[in-house]
Formats: structure tokens, C-alpha cells, sequence
């Protein structure tokens, strides 16, 4: 199965320039944070499912995002089982760290748009042989701003959300180098970081 999955990610990251990752919270913290971040008009949760039993947190958020319109990802995919426990617990689209061609093919079988993970140039150029027009840079503060301008020119037609290490007020910097969103955890747990990407 084959999803346009870059006309659905164009319009989830519409307008957003931060990305929660709530990894490794109870539902009801994982819940509490999310709608303080959607009353603040950020739209964006991912809830990390690398371990088992965090399903738990990404259902809650999928119920509490659903009268709000929202749709939550399921992070930290990288097998198929995962892509299975995403799905049963409600996730609309899932994310991983690196990109795998069969975990990509499995969510898409599950009718789940995928974000895969990018490091290298070479990845880049295979994510969107494979259709990804959007991609998760990780882990973002390693590579570095030049990372994602130095990426414009081989593939001018990607997009990029960075992830790893990227605090608030680098937020624009990373933007004005070239990532369309960025991917943030624990700070946005902070009512004055939120404030921060506000302002």
C-alpha cells in the first residue's frame, strides 16, 4: 500500500513550528502536558513507544486529542511490531530515529503515514526514493544548522523536522538554516518555554 504520505504531512506540520515528545510519561502527565501545549495552540504530539507498556500514554493522548481535531504519532518505530501497537492504540501517523524500508512498508500497510530518520546525505536521497518527502533529522544538535543547509541543494524538495538536542531558543536559528519543524521534549514541559516559541 502506497500513501501520499507527503500531502499528509504537509498539512499536519501546516502553520506548526514545534513538535512535543512526551517519552516515557504516565498517560495522565502525558495528557496534562498535551493539552497545556494545545491551549497554547501547539498541535504537534509525538509519544515515544520504543518500550513496552508506553502505549498506554499514546492511547490517552489520542483520546484526549480527539475532540480537539488532533492527531498523535507514535514515536520511536523501528519494527513492525511497533507499527502494530501504534496502530492498536490509535496513532495516526509514526515516527522512527533511523529509516528502515520495512518499517516503512509496514505502516503503510497499516494505513499509517511513516517519518523516517535521516543522518547522512545517503539516507536523504534514499528516504525520498522511497517516497518520504519529509524526514526526522536525528540527532539534530550533532549535525548541526550547516547540516540542513548544505541539504538543500541535492534535495531541495525535502522537508525536515529536527529532533535531538534542539532547545527553545534555537528554534529559529535551525528554522532559518532549513528545518521546516522542531522536535522537542522535556523543555516544553516548562510553561516559560512555551511562552518562549510564543512570543
Amino acid at each position: 500500500m502506497t500513501l501520499d504520505q507527503g500531502a499528509f504531512f504537509d498539512r499536519l506540520f501546516a502553520g506548526q513550528r514545534v513538535m512535543a515528545i512526551w517519552r516515557g510519561l504516565p498517560a495522565d502527565e502525558t495528557v496534562a502536558l498535551s493539552e497545556r501545549l494545545w491551549d497554547a495552540g501547539i498541535d504537534l504530539v509525538e509519544v515515544p513507544i520504543g518500550r513496552p507498556g508506553q502505549e498506554e500514554a499514546l492511547a490517552a493522548a489520542v483520546k484526549a486529542a480527539a475532540p480537539r481535531g488532533h492527531l498523535v504519532g507514535a514515536g520511536t518505530v523501528v519494527t513492525a511490531g511497533h507499527v502494530e501497537r501504534a496502530a492498536a492504540a490509535g496513532a495516526a501517523y509514526t515516527i522512527a530515529p533511523g529509516l528502515n524500508p520495512e518499517v516503512l512498508a509496514a505502516s503503510h500497510a497499516a494505513g499509517l503515514p511513516h517519518l523516517p530518520g535521516v543522518a547522512t546525505a545517503s539516507e536523504v536521497g534514499l528516504a525520498r526514493e522511497l517516497g518520504c518527502t519529509w524526514v526526522k533529522v536525528f540527532p539534530a544538535s550533532s549535525l548541526g544548522k550547516d547540516w540542513f543547509k548544505a541539504m538543500a541543494g541535492p534535495f531541495p524538495d525535502v522537508k525536515y523536522v529536527a529532533t535531538g538536542g534542539v532547545g527553545p531558543d534555537e528554534v529559529e536559528a535551525y528554522r532559518s538554516a532549513g528545518a521546516a519543524v522542531i522536535g522537542m521534549g522535556s523543555a516544553l514541559a516548562d510553561p516559560a518555554n512555551i511562552e518562549k516559541l510564543l512570543a
